[in-house]
């Protein structure tokens, strides 16, 4: 692969430092101080990745990289503009002309290496599983000589590392077929080595063998929790460690990563939103001390717009600015889909409550003061991320489990059905004790202290209303309030995943009774509203009753539910035929939706409306769709903002 990186910056300083700073991770550079110089060595070679400055003392780096994208034999190299943070707009030119990454001066020379040859390596055809080679980390250079020599016999390609730091790096550069670790190693070790694997997301999948001096019993249990796939004991003969090898890689999982996931090595890239510059650079200094990538706005305006083109890890959000102040912005990101998961820390001067509970209201994720101490901001900054991250492997886990499920429902052969039950059954059986603990501890550990806190909530206002004020009173109304939506989210939790457990009793059901039964229980809940309900009659499908109650239960409470500020609200339950194909459906004349979002509807959590319009926990249609999967039938929606929506879903084997 062509590795050559073309460095274009007027500044002898900063080419002299990226030239060193490549030329130790082994890549080659060409550095130019023009644009003209620039021009030139792009005719004369190819490149793998251009670091561009975007004031050059003969043009525009920004119009550079507009030629660049339209010259067919360039428009494909990645382009990663280097530059001051302090001109936002240069960011947001450069992003919007094609600009593949944007780092800020001052910048951490090891990270646009290792961005850069992220980005190069993007852009290369993906590598055939047979050509990545295998990764070999071990101190000792005779024992890791031997064991090249071993795989090289047998004609695997191969990379070495002499510490898991190195290893580390050769893992991201070269993403390998299969790691061989040594469990004892000089700075971090083996077992550590394996975990950061397994944190990232470009090499999660990667099998890793795990090697050992020791004779401790328990080490194979050590490696094994730390994610190793295997274990073998160093002084086994090498065919016993090819043997392993060869067995893990051909177990490995087809998938690969997402190409867009960035790797550990990069750091997390923060955006910090201030009219202050003074305190705006304060902060940029304390959290690129500690590692971080930071990008800077000066109004809430500045900050929406880098958002249209810059993912961010987190927000940090100033409280009181000129323009676009920071509850508008806050809300403007929380509503707007695929932002509001960003988690975001509402920055102030003010010692106020009530701009506090403002913030949070609005969707802020968390809320300090401003300090010249930077300490707590930075380890409120970790555990925001540390959120973030678990959220999104627990969303792994749980879409995993639903593709296993489904693959499961998708298959019509019994011996099919056998040979997937007995190749997931160690993964399953693993991941249903999780559940079961997990639901375990819900049950009991959480909803302890829930009712702790409702019931002194309670306390207080009845046995201490004289000494409370209406604020005070009001601040416990919205505890007890809180505590209730979460027992509610608890409940749906555990809802959920009860159903992909339950038996299922296939019956004749009739549907359009069901749908009487439950219109009439929510006109009893509601007498206050006047909701028509339009049931088509006689009709009978097969599945269980329960099941199928849930589902119009979930469809019916969503109807009557998004109809809320409807003046003649109308929820139709029936069939239809479509293409040949018998359809059910559930419509309303409520809200809507925006059909762009439409697949984030059936996934847990996922809203479009702000809980404070239309309250709710967002596990509603994930149920529903968990039902209809077990009945083998399929569920989608239609819809239109401010039209209402139609939900349908379809029932093998069913009988009119």
């Amino acid at each position: 692969m062509n590795d050559r990186i073309l460095v274009v910056d007027d500044s002898l300083t900063v080419r002299m430092d990226l030239v060193e700073a490549f030329d130790a991770a082994g890549v080659r550079t060409v550095p130019c101080a023009t644009l003209g110089e620039a021009r030139e060595a792009l005719a004369r070679e190819p490149f793998a990745g251009v670091i561009l400055d975007v004031l050059l003392p003969d043009g525009d780096g920004v119009e550079f990289l507009a030629e660049i994208r339209g010259i067919p034999a360039t428009s494909n190299i990645p382009v990663m503009l280097l530059s001051t943070e302090a001109e936002v707009g240069d960011r947001i030119r450069g992003l919007r002309t094609g600009a593949d990454e944007y780092i800020g001066k001052p910048y951490d020379a090891s990270h646009v290496v290792a961005r850069a040859r992220e980005l190069a390596r993007r852009a290369q055809p993906a590598m055939d599983a047979e050509e990545a080679p295998i990764l070999v980390i071990d101190d000792s250079a005779s024992f890791r000589h031997a064991l090249q020599e071993a795989l090289e016999a047998a004609s695997y390609r191969v990379v070495t590392a002499a510490t898991g730091e190195d290893g580390l790096q050769a893992a991201a550069r070269v993403r390998p077929a299969a790691v061989v670790v040594d469990g004892q190693l000089p700075g971090i070790d083996g077992a550590t080595v394996v975990r950061r694997i397994r944190l990232d997301a470009a090499l999660r999948r990667t099998p890793c063998l795990l090697l050992t001096a020791s004779e401790d019993h328990d080490a194979e249990v050590l490696a094994l929790d730390a994610g190793a796939d295997g274990f073998v004991r160093k002084e086994e003969d090498f065919s016993v460690i090819l043997a392993r090898l060869g067995a893990l890689l051909r177990s490995a999982p087809s998938a690969t990563a997402d190409e867009g996931t960035r790797s550990l090595l990069s750091p997390k890239k923060i955006l910090a939103v201030d009219d202050s510059p003074t305190y705006l650079n304060e902060v940029a200094d304390a959290l690129r001390a500690q590692g971080y990538e930071v990008v800077l706005a000066r109004s809430g305006e500045e900050a929406l717009t880098l958002l249209d083109f810059q993912a961010v890890d987190c927000i940090l959000l100033d409280l009181l600015m000129p323009g676009l102040g920071g509850h508008e912005t806050c809300r403007r990101i929380k509503t707007t889909p695929g932002l509001r998961e960003t988690p975001l820390i509402m920055l102030t001067s003010l010692d106020d409550r009530h701009a506090m509970i403002e913030g949070l209201s609005v969707g802020a994720d968390d809320y300090i003061a401003k300090t010249g101490d930077f300490e707590v901001l930075r380890a409120r900054l970790q555990a925001q991320l540390r959120r973030k991250q678990a959220e999104i492997e627990s969303r792994s886990i749980q879409e995993r489990l639903l593709r296993k499920e489904i693959e499961a429902s998708e298959e019509r052969s019994a011996r099919i059905v056998a040979e997937t039950r007995a190749a997931l059954l160690g993964d399953l059986k693993r991941k249903n004790e999780e559940l079961e603990a997990f639901s375990y501890s819900v049950s009991h550990d959480l909803r302890a202290p829930l009712r702790s806190i409702d019931g002194f909530s309670q306390a207080l206002l009845e046995d201490y209303a004289d000494s409370l004020d209406s604020k005070g009173q009001d601040y416990l109304q919205r505890v007890r309030a809180a505590a209730n939506r979460m027992g509610h989210l608890i409940d749906d939790l555990l809802d959920l995943s009860r159903i992909g457990r339950a038996e299922m009793n296939r019956l004749p059901v009739d549907l359009s009774e069901l749908a009487r039964s439950v219109g009439a229980r929510l006109q009893e809940a509601n007498p206050s509203r006047q909701v028509t309900f339009v049931v088509q009659p006689g009709v009978v499908v097969e599945g269980d009753t329960k099941l199928l109650r849930i589902v119009l239960e979930n469809l019916l409470n969503n109807a009557v539910k998004f109809t809320g500020r409807v003046a003649a609200p109308t929820v139709e339950f029936g069939r239809a035929e479509e293409d040949r194909e018998t359809v059910y459906f559930v419509k309303d004349n409520g809200a809507g939706f925006d059909m762009a979002y439409a697949d984030k509807l059936f996934a847990p959590f996922q809203r479009l409306h702000l809980a404070t319009d239309f309250p709710g926990t967002g596990i509603g249609l994930a149920t529903v769709r968990r039902v209809i999967d077990r009945h083998g039938g399929r569920v989608w929606v239609q819809g239109a903002v401010g039209e209402g929506a139609t939900v349908y879903w379809t029932l093998p084997s069913s009988t009119s």
